[in-house]
């Protein structure tokens, strides 16, 4: 009777090991930075601790990546497909993870570092039903006056619209575009409207008014969106104004 003996692998466990460790530190990177939302929006974590779970998390996608590349050189040598194809995929996966946050302070520098946003710098539109929740909430319920030159610097294209329509037919379709983008109304008045929008990693809210000015022509649409927290919006303020406008002009064109 003969024995076979099936021939170890070239390298033995290590280059297996390596890939395993790697896939190990970015599911913990994963975890981690999918987790620091929803910690935030239970109120387990604070703010300020979320902010920290996602640098570790980014610390931990690049130890990953780290340890890939190492896997990576050594299955390479070895000729080891599997741990080499995990290594691939495990470095490729580390790299976007980290390329979000960088992305964020990217963005960070290139916009304005205010949070309140309005069509009529000279009178914006005021929150009324939103006063109370704003006057609890750590940004100003009024339009800090300091940022008039930096939305004009940072957004000068950013104005009112005017729509060949009566008012009641443009006030009825913005609540419809406010209720299908998911905010949740807070008021709806003859010439205004007052909304919440809720991100859904972090769950930051940010208010909303549209005022509406009946015109010979048509209707003046006036808009301005505010952040409760945070003294930068990285611009999701200008650009949920700017999209809204587009798309209400575009559902009420002849």
């Amino acid at each position: 009777m003969s024995l076979t003996f099936k021939p170890r692998p070239r390298g033995g466990r290590w280059p297996a090991a390596l890939a395993w460790l790697a896939v190990l530190l970015l599911a913990m990177a994963a975890a981690l930075m999918a987790g620091a939302g929803p910690a935030y929006r239970l109120e387990w974590l604070s703010l300020g601790q979320s902010f920290s779970l996602l640098h570790r998390a980014a610390l931990l996608a690049v130890g990953a990546a780290l340890v890939a590349v190492v896997a990576l050189l050594v299955a390479g040598v070895c000729r080891r497909a599997r741990p080499v194809l995990a290594s691939l995929l495990v470095i490729g996966a580390g790299v976007a993870i980290v390329a979000q946050p960088l992305q964020m302070r990217e963005l960070a520098r290139s916009v304005p570092p205010i949070h309140d946003i309005t069509t009529d710098l000279a009178d914006p539109p005021a929150f009324e039903a939103l006063a109370e929740a704003r006057r609890a909430a750590p940004n100003a319920l009024d339009y800090p006056p300091a940022f008039a030159e930096a939305q004009r610097e940072g957004y000068p294209h950013l104005g009112p619209v005017e729509i060949a329509r009566p008012l009641p037919a443009v006030r009825d379709a913005a609540e419809a575009l406010a209720r299908e983008r998911g905010w949740s109304i807070a008021a709806v008045r003859e010439r205004r409207l007052e909304a919440v929008a809720t991100t859904r990693w972090f769950g930051f809210e940010d208010d909303i008014v549209i005022r509406l000015t009946p015109r010979a022509a048509g209707t003046t649409v006036d808009m301005r969106s505010a952040s409760r927290l945070g003294q930068s919006d990285l611009g999701t303020n200008a650009a949920r104004i700017q999209t809204f406008l587009e798309a209400l002009t575009a559902r009420l064109a002849p």
